[in-house]
């Protein structure tokens, strides 16, 4: 097993194969996005230098930024404590999300009650 294969058997992929993956600016550890990989996507994204995804409802793999050309350099990739999620550090080139926006979460604020 090479050291790749190393890195990815520690991974605890759901029962689907996959592992949810949340993307975040290196520099200013703004949260991006959430994708989902499964081990495949995630050897390409640890030996590709770009993030690579599994979609789920079109159940084929796809690279931010190979159509739209906002692509994700890959700067860091760490895996949770439980092993059941990895967050990917990246250079964010344009928007991350489809919409057209910065960041998949700037649209829908749920106004929680804050503690305070």
């Amino acid at each position: 097993m090479n050291d790749t294969d190393q890195r990815i058997a520690r991974v605890a992929f759901n029962g689907d194969g996959l592992v949810a993956a949340i993307v975040q600016q290196w520099d200013t550890r703004e949260v991006l996005m959430l994708g989902w990989m499964d081990a495949e996507a995630l050897r390409r994204t640890l030996t590709e230098g770009r993030v690579t995804y599994w979609s789920r409802s079109r159940r084929e793999y796809w690279r931010k930024g190979d159509t739209s050309g906002n692509f994700q350099e890959v700067r860091g990739v760490r895996l949770d404590c439980d092993g059941d999620a990895i967050l990917v550090s990246v250079e964010q080139h344009g928007p991350a999300c489809h919409t057209g926006t910065r960041s998949c979460f700037d649209a829908d604020d749920l106004a929680p009650v804050v503690a305070g």
